[in-house]
């Protein structure tokens, strides 16, 4: 058994109070977080000027909500599958349905969506499966996704050779979600990051964090390991969990996640009353060999909700990564839903990200 590798940061401190350096100061972002005002993302990161990329207008059969697509380069074309919520009219807060539909692109900006939806999973048991990522494997298109269920929501992974047809390898127990395979197996193994948050389908608590486990077939899972704890996010003051798939640089594994901030003041933008959380991203680095162990994370959110589009919309204030791609030239394209209604794209370059988690370490 290998034992945790990762270490609680000096200044993190209980939910609840705000996190200070060793010199006693509270970092800026932590307070305007604090105070309600909104927070400036990270400037080496730029949106693609065409978002939002696929919206609900854009896909030929019913659609009201499209976002949280995973998207991979595979058979020579940029492939997205995304999140389909449909029902009645946009700015309605009925949803009767939900589906994963296929779009593709030369580019990776202009998409085209499928005639028809791919996947949608109804079952005496199951009442949906949504929320899905992508990632190549051996020449093999790994498919994560979330499955709500009468007894808590599972974490499935299937696999397909051509978006027709799919095999489920394997539901996890209840609850999980947000998982993620690497790109590559280590020692005969697939490897993945994970969000087990028990309770929560049941109305508990939200302090989740994010996990490793590896598996010989992608179908049992274990040696377990945490990888980061939501209290040592600095900008985060409830859940975390596992953003795009993680992409093999010179420094370790590049990996987005999301972060969670509840507020207690004014209510924030949404189709639906009660809506109280911010979601921001985070980019982190994981060792190669250990990628349970962080090598470094950004002290910073990575983006933060600040667009039209990022602010209004089903749940605004919502950003949440779901793809990255890493390009021969070092740009880094990473896909989010905003909103929870359309999804988006924003672009970096590797070394830039690299030392925003190196430089800016939260670790240290």
């Amino acid at each position: 058994m290998v034992s945790i590798m990762v270490s609680k940061p000096a200044f993190a401190e209980p939910h609840g109070r705000r996190p200070q350096f060793d010199d006693g100061h509270t970092p800026s972002y932590v307070q305007t977080i604090a105070s309600g005002e909104s927070v400036k993302m990270n400037n080496c990161v730029e949106r693609c000027p065409e978002n939002p990329l696929l919206t609900a207008g854009r896909i030929p059969y019913p659609a009201t909500l499209i976002f949280n697509a995973g998207v991979a380069r595979f058979q020579g074309k940029y492939v997205m599958v995304f999140r389909n919520d449909y029902g009645d009219r946009p700015g309605s807060r009925k949803i009767v349905g939900t589906n994963m539909g296929v779009a593709y692109s030369d580019d990776g900006i202009a998409w085209e969506p499928a005639p028809q939806p791919w996947i949608e999973w109804k079952s005496e048991e199951i009442s949906r499966a949504y929320d899905p990522r992508l990632t190549v494997i051996d020449g093999r298109c790994y498919l994560c996704f979330a499955v709500d269920t009468r007894h808590g929501i599972r974490g499935g992974i299937a696999v397909t050779d051509d978006f027709d047809r799919w095999e489920v390898l394997s539901l996890s127990a209840p609850d999980n979600r947000n998982m993620v395979l690497f790109p590559e197996k280590r020692d005969g193994k697939f490897l993945r990051l994970e969000r087990p948050f028990p309770i929560y389908g049941r109305g508990g608590p939200e302090n989740f964090d994010l996990w490793f486990s590896d598996s010989p077939d992608c179908a049992y899972w274990g040696n377990t390991q945490l990888v980061l704890g939501s209290e040592q996010v600095p900008w985060c003051n409830a859940k975390i969990g596992p953003g795009a798939p993680p992409v093999r640089t010179r420094a370790g594994w590049l990996t987005t996640f999301h972060a969670v901030n509840i507020g207690t003041n004014e209510e924030l933008p949404a189709w639906h009353t009660g809506w109280h959380k911010t979601y921001t991203i985070g980019i982190m680095l994981l060792d190669i060999e250990r990628p349970w162990k962080v090598v470094g994370i950004s002290g910073e959110p990575l983006m933060t909700p600040e667009a039209e589009y990022e602010l209004n919309g089903y749940r605004g204030h919502v950003l949440f990564p779901g793809g990255m791609i890493l390009e021969p030239d070092g740009e880094v394209k990473i896909y989010y839903g905003a909103a929870d209604t359309v999804e988006c794209l924003a672009t970096a370059h590797v070394d830039e990200l690299i030392a925003l988690c190196l430089n800016g370490n939260a670790m240290e």
